[in-house]
């Protein structure tokens, strides 16, 4: 996100203003933020790693929701309003895919440091990022007052837009197009007390829909959330609780305001392998159809996206403009054609942008496909349990469950026992 205004403006002076006459028109004075000191981006990359500590500390060792509650409003004072909401490791995924696909935009330490740290951390603690150190998470956290659960089929239906909003974020970052998870960010505005009225009423809207429904954009639209459901399934330690004693009681489910805890399942008493070797086949069949199927049809939609991009869009508009198709000119295609623009090479550089939407739509399409086949294959083959457990993919490790569950309140209370009688010896 901090460089977001760098992009654009990039993209802005491609084609300088037209000159005016002498005397006619003053040129205002270009004004620039002040730069920020280098050792506060050290202070923010410390608090950054001290947050994550403290976090996995509270979540897995002390499993106390107040420590994580607390701490959860440090990062909103520190991280949200202090820091605006930047760096943000959810925008930061722009600027790393546009650095890859770009030699000549160069990404700072800072902003490769917020990326990967969290995404380090989620590997062997599972998704205390989201806990309490992300501040659009944990002001989302905070305002749950009356949680309604959805039914588990619109659940799994909804935690798909993560990785389509995901999927368009990279492919307009590659193509050098727009930061649209900058541009779309409902809490942005919000922490820095500025922006546009629409952009601070849908972080508004986020807010009230958060009290009654467990944090919706971090459930169901945040593509940095997608990418840490995936690596929360093969951390090292994930939120658990007292499995081996589970008494079944549904405390901890109704409880979890974010439809995280994962229901038992019933064990079949029949195990039929040519069934069971049939419906394998035939989900992993219409995986690979549907990967199919979205790579053609993500290939298709490369023209609408291209026309997101500013060169596209604007030889699109000066080959209207030549073949009569628009009368007048806009203000693009005006400063184009008085600072003397080629438009072949104008119509040569829309025409290589688009080919590379062609490409990258081909796999956003099939990665949207892969994803929808594989939760289909997740839905169908379940593991079966006959307790209730937190879903390592989904549970954002809030600590709610830990203050709910009768057999860890029990643990607890034996545990300082425990300890009592050692000081007591």
């Amino acid at each position: 996100m901090i460089f977001v205004s760098q992009f654009i403006s990039f993209g802005i002076e491609r084609f300088p203003p037209p000159d005016f006459e002498p005397g006619t028109y003053t040129m205002p004075q270009a004004t620039k933020p002040l730069p920020r000191a280098h050792y506060w981006e050290y202070i923010d990359m410390a608090l950054l790693l001290l947050a994550l500590s403290l976090a996995s500390y509270f979540v897995h060792k002390k499993r106390s929701r107040k420590h994580i509650f607390w701490l959860a409003l440090f990062s909103i004072f520190y991280f949200g309003f202090i820091r605006k909401g930047c760096v943000c490791p959810i925008g930061s995924i722009q600027n790393v895919t546009l650095a890859l696909f770009n030699n000549g935009y160069l990404v700072p330490f800072s902003v490769v440091f917020f990326f990967l740290l969290p995404l380090m951390f989620t590997l062997f603690f599972g998704r205390t990022f989201c806990a309490a150190v992300c501040p659009l998470g944990a002001i989302q956290d905070i305002v749950v007052w009356k949680p309604v659960k959805i039914k588990p089929w619109l659940e799994n239906g909804l935690r798909i837009i993560p990785f389509v909003y995901l999927g368009l974020a990279v492919l307009f970052a590659a193509t050098g197009s727009a930061f649209v998870i900058c541009e779309y960010d409902p809490f942005i505005s919000f922490y820095r007390l500025s922006g546009s009225v629409n952009m601070l009423a849908l972080g508004g809207i986020f807010l009230v829909i958060g009290m009654f429904l467990g944090r919706p954009y971090c459930r169901f639209f945040c593509p940095y959330g997608a990418i840490l459901s995936i690596l929360s399934r093969f951390s090292k330690w994930n939120v658990y609780l007292t499995s081996e004693d589970c008494v079944r009681c549904q405390i901890c489910d109704v409880a979890c305001p974010y439809g995280a805890i994962a229901s038992p399942t019933p064990i079949s008493q029949e195990n039929n392998p040519k069934i069971s070797r049939w419906s394998i086949f035939g989900v992993i069949g219409l995986t690979i159809l549907l990967t199919i199927g979205g790579a053609y049809f993500g290939g298709k939609l490369s023209v609408p996206f291209s026309k997101v991009n500013y060169v596209v869009s604007l030889a699109e508009r000066i080959a209207g403009e030549e073949s009569g198709k628009y009368k007048g000119q806009t203000d693009e295609s005006k400063t184009f054609r008085e600072k003397g623009g080629s438009i072949e090479e104008l119509y040569a550089d829309a025409l290589k942008i688009r080919g590379n939407f062609a490409t990258g739509g081909a796999i956003f399409g099939a990665f949207i496909g892969l994803i929808v086949g594989l939760k289909l294959i997740e839905n169908r083959f379940t593991p079966q349990t006959n307790i209730y457990e937190p879903d390592r993919a989904s549970c954002v490790a809030c600590g709610r469950c830990y203050s709910y569950c009768p057999r860890e309140i029990v643990r607890v209370r034996n545990l300082f026992k425990l300890r009592s009688i050692k000081k007591q010896e």
